[in-house]
């Protein structure tokens, strides 16, 4: 019998849906994921996915969940700041192609952010 409230939650009483439903759900979930390969973690990888991030905190690319192109300064200027500061931390500690990547994704970063800034 239906209650007609979403999610499985019952009139009046506001509970949702019973832990075991919440685990098929999480392992549904699991599952989805399973089947979309990850990159492999490496440095680079790492940077790419911090300057993606602040990509869409500076309204330059929509939101992956959303679709929504949202610019939020703060968190962008925030994680261009833990760039530029993995960059000061590892210094000569990077190969060639990591510093590279790793000095060109700051300054378009820095860009970006002082023309969103204007």
């Amino acid at each position: 019998m239906s209650s007609g409230q979403p999610d499985g939650q019952c009139p009046g009483c506001g509970t949702g849906p019973s832990s075991e439903e919440q685990r098929a759900a999480e392992r549904a979930a699991d599952a989805a994921a399973a089947q979309t390969p990850l990159p492999e973690v490496t440095f680079s990888t790492f940077v790419m996915s911090l300057a993606s991030s602040a990509l869409v905190h500076l309204g330059e690319v929509p939101e992956p969940e959303s679709g929504r192109t949202m610019a939020n300064l703060p968190v962008a200027k925030h994680t261009i700041d833990i760039l530029a500061m993995l960059q000061e931390k590892t210094g000569n500690c990077l190969a060639a192609d990591e510093r590279r990547l790793l000095e060109g994704l700051l300054y378009e970063l820095r860009m970006k952010y002082v023309m969103q800034m204007k």
